[in-house]
């Protein structure tokens, strides 16, 4: 190409030296044909001389004539050179999604491409009263800065990565080669910029380094879910029976309650676990975020404290959303410590609801959210606001800025993973010393809101006096304890530590077995398969089922089931107890097998 233009100039350079050559030859020629015909003596020619003279002075007229034509098309000629390289370079840079720029050496813009405003939204005219630095953010400034002078200084430009500000104030993320152009005496001139936005792949890979965290967390959690859950279980069942059997000033009591509340910490902990990592089984409904928003109000206000204020701003004619109801009052619940924890010293905390549509075409949409209908929930704060540093690891599970034991580091890690699970996305938008809003985008849904169902107070039914538990769990000291629990609250019980013991001592047994009370995931025979056999030959046993490990997992055995939900480990005395007290109290419809029991 460089070859080509250089032909180019040449050829217009010999025309127009031939011009000037040529010019001066025809003009001294005519003089001196057309000197005589003013001159004295030219009486003196014949006419044959005159005739001669004004031949070759027409001869001369004609030649330049002829001249002024083979030069006009050879002009035309380079000027449509000229114009399909310039058609082509138009083409080139009107087309191209990377943004191309021509600077000085000390900045200044010669050439912005059209991909510039495309891209970052600012006119040719907007982008010439700036330098090539005003709107690059001040933290990348200088490695951009650096990268200029090291291309200047070795004639070889450098990868950069950098932040840019759009027109409408987001920052966009940009890959910027550069290459030198030098002028004849071998001195950069000018540098040629190619900048490329690489936002949307930043953001996708920092999406897929936090979903491999969470998914390497969710495997870690899941698998030791079950052993540790039995583990918590004993630990907490033995507590509550030596506070049972302890006289109130015994001085050992203190120890065995902190005993007791940290195992439940601890089971809290797990649960945080197998929310981050997107492990739980939701029961999603359609859902009005406004009545939501409203009814943890009062559970804010107590929760943030009185030297906070507390604002709705609520839209009246908002959309619905589809979402597990316990698992969206979670997340605002989590965003509003959140936001308390960033204002120690007072300030207000503002949630927001709003109906959003974003278009395929919208430069303000976030490059990952995919176009469409949504709900916006946005809670905001006038805390300390984050760094972008912080603000890229937020969401990853255990990272806190708090001091050591103030915080797991898990509470924007379950939002993340609850909105993701359900759909949706969030944002974070934060600066120093000027607060933070968290933006969560649910997709809109059609249809009615889903009031959640009352409990009906009944009358229960007597429990069966010597009612009797067939228990099947693997863990031994949880069984242990387990059958010490019911034993005491005057069951009869038989205990199993797999299903085909279970099976085996049913057999045995002559009399009724009123409830099974059985692990889901245990070797050899699963819980489900060990009631399915059982009520082959017993269709009246009840059947409660417990579990340490994730819904997920126990979805997989064919447990979970709309309206089904399960005794997780680790459980209290009294709500083993209770959840006992109401399988028995189930009556099965008839023609029914009697219902399979699964408390949460």
């Amino acid at each position: 190409m460089e070859e080509d233009w250089r032909q180019v100039e040449q050829r217009q350079w010999w025309l127009n030296v031939s011009s000037i050559v040529l010019s001066l030859v025809l003009t001294v020629g005519i003089f001196l044909l057309a000197l005589p015909l003013f001159s004295a003596e030219f009486v003196a020619y014949s006419a044959l001389d005159k005739n001669a003279l004004m031949g070759a002075l027409i001869a001369l007229v004609v030649l330049f004539d002829l001249y002024v034509v083979f030069q006009q098309v050879q002009i035309h000629g380079a000027r449509k050179q000229t114009a399909e390289r310039e058609e082509i370079f138009r083409l080139i840079t009107e087309n191209a999604a990377d943004m191309i720029a021509v600077v000085s050496v000390d900045g200044t813009r010669a050439y912005n491409s059209p991909s510039y405003q495309k891209v970052l939204g600012y006119s040719p005219e907007e982008l010439r009263k700036t330098s090539a630095f005003e709107q690059i953010h001040p933290d990348d400034r200088p490695k951009v800065m650096e990268a200029a002078d090291e291309a200047k200084r070795t004639g070889r430009g450098k990868r950069v990565e950098y932040r840019i500000k759009h027109k409408y104030g987001n920052w966009i993320t940009l890959e910027s080669t550069a290459s030198v152009v030098r002028g004849r005496d071998g001195k950069i001139e000018k540098l040629v910029i190619v900048n490329r936005d690489i936002t949307e792949r930043k953001e996708l890979e920092e999406q897929l380094r936090v979903s491999q965290k969470i998914e390497a967390i969710g495997r870690l959690s899941g698998g030791i879910a079950h052993d540790f859950n039995n583990l918590l279980g004993v630990i907490i069942g033995y507590t509550e029976a030596l506070q049972k059997k302890m006289k109130p000033n015994d001085p050992w009591r203190e120890a065995i309650v902190e005993i007791e509340a940290a195992g439940k910490r601890a089971a809290s902990l797990t649960q945080q676990l197998l929310a981050v990592s997107r492990k739980q089984v939701l029961a999603p409904a359609v859902l009005d975020l406004n009545a939501i928003a409203g009814e943890v109000e009062k559970m804010l206000g107590r929760l943030i404290g009185e030297n906070i204020q507390l604002s709705l701003d609520l839209s009246y004619s908002l959309g619905l959303v589809k979402a597990d109801r316990t698992q969206i009052e979670q997340v605002i619940l989590n965003l509003a410590v959140n936001a308390r924890d960033a204002m120690p010293k007072g300030g207000k905390l503002t949630i927001q609801t709003a109906n959003v549509e974003w278009e395929e075409g919208d430069p303000k949409r976030p490059r990952y959210l995919t176009p469409g209908s949504y709900v916006l929930l946005k809670v905001t704060d006038t805390g300390s606001g984050m760094s972008p540093d912080v603000q890229a690891h937020i969401f990853e599970p255990f990272f806190t800025t708090k001091e050591k034991g103030k915080g797991t580091g898990l509470g924007l890690a379950t939002v993340y993973g609850v909105i993701k699970q359900s759909g949706g996305f969030i944002l974070v938008e934060s600066e120093i010393d000027k607060g933070t809003a968290f933006e969560v985008y649910l997709p809109r849904v059609a249809g009615t809101v889903e009031r959640p169902k009352e409990a009906r107070p009944t009358a229960k039914p007597a429990r069966k006096q010597q009612a009797v538990v067939l228990l099947v769990e693997d863990e031994s000291s949880l069984r242990k304890l387990t059958r010490n629990v019911l034993q005491e609250a005057g069951y009869t019980v038989l205990e199993a530590g797999d299903g085909f013991q279970g099976l085996e001592i049913a057999k045995r047994h002559k009399g009724e077995i009123d409830l099974l009370l059985t692990d889901v995931i245990m070797p050899g025979m699963s819980g489900r398969a060990l009631a399915d056999i059982l009520r082959d030959t017993r269709p009246k046993t009840r059947v409660l089922y417990m579990s340490g490990y994730t819904d997920g997992e126990i979805a997989k055995q064919g447990v979970v089931n709309p309206g089904t939900v399960i005794l997780h480990k680790p459980f209290t005395q009294e709500e083993l107890g209770r959840r006992v007290e109401e399988a028995l109290s189930t009556e099965a419809q008839e023609g029914e097998r009697p219902a399979e029991t699964a408390q949460r």
